[in-house]
């Protein structure tokens, strides 16, 4: 094992801290990881990251469970569009992509740099939303949950999810918050489950299209766990807002290497 590989099993671990202490962002660290580190194919790096993401959002919603803050029908009526949309993109749209998306002279532009400079775009956005205030603006919720957004909302989730095995939690939260009527800490809790049902069910796509190293990529996840134990202790003593601002700041410095890297 060389040290770059030693630091993508350091990496599966501070995942775990991070999903422990803000409830979600592991998708964010997992699928540069993966590519980087581990030198995985994004299209396999975008599977492994779902299955690490969804065992972890999976971890998250058990704990909220015991809380009751999960609310359950919200939850299937955003899931139902999501997990259609995850199912069509990793079952067909992406095996249907060409390896050069567009080649013009010495430029062009491949189906792992599209993938990976859409990624950097959704860390981006990301960041930038972490970077706000912890509410989202509550002045304009809806008073009557409006299911039919939400289900246009869900399939674009599923979307992305497929496309970059993101959970897309920064756009769920803030769409339960706003649309479900749903207070922070239950949409929080919401998301998780959504997560883990799409994350979970986009991996189950691949399963039958990809090779996987079963014994990997259980380690990952059980090193990912144990990290999110830490960062559920750690979380009772961190101040989350300062820690928030930094890691977002962390995150937008992570996408500016991808594009530098992809683009240069």
């Amino acid at each position: 094992m060389n040290y770059i590989e030693l630091l993508g099993y350091f990496s599966a671990l501070f995942i775990g801290v991070v999903v422990g202490i803000f409830g979600g962002g592991g998708s964010i660290l997992a699928v540069p990881v993966f590519v980087y580190l581990f030198h995985l194919n994004p299209i396999l790096a975008t599977s492994y990251s779902l299955f690490v993401v969804g065992f972890s959002a999976a971890v998250g919603t058990l704990i909220n469970i015991k809380k009751k803050l999960i609310n359950y029908k919200t939850a299937f009526i955003f899931s139902l569009p999501a997990l259609f949309s995850v199912f069509l993109v990793r079952l067909y749209f992406i095996s249907v992509i060409p390896e050069v998306i567009f080649e013009t002279g010495s430029i062009f532009i491949t189906k792992k740099m599209a993938l990976m400079l859409l990624f950097s775009v959704v860390i981006l956005l990301s960041s930038v939303s972490m970077l706000k205030k912890n509410e989202p603006v509550i002045a304009q919720k809806l008073n009557n949950t409006n299911y039919s957004l939400l289900t246009f909302i869900g399939l674009g989730v599923g979307i992305l999810t497929g496309l970059i095995g993101a959970g897309g939690g920064f756009i769920i939260v803030p769409a339960l918050v706003l649309f479900a009527n749903l207070k922070i800490k239950n949409a929080v809790a919401t998301s998780m489950v959504i997560i883990t049902v799409n994350a979970l069910f986009g991996f189950c796509s691949d399963i039958s299209q990809i090779n996987i190293d079963w014994f990997f990529l259980i380690i990952i996840t059980f090193i990912s766990i144990l990290g999110i134990i830490l960062g559920s202790y750690l979380s009772n003593f961190v101040n989350d807002q300062s820690l928030k601002k930094n890691f977002a700041r962390f995150i937008f410095l992570i996408a500016l290497v991808i594009i530098y890297n992809e683009l240069g």
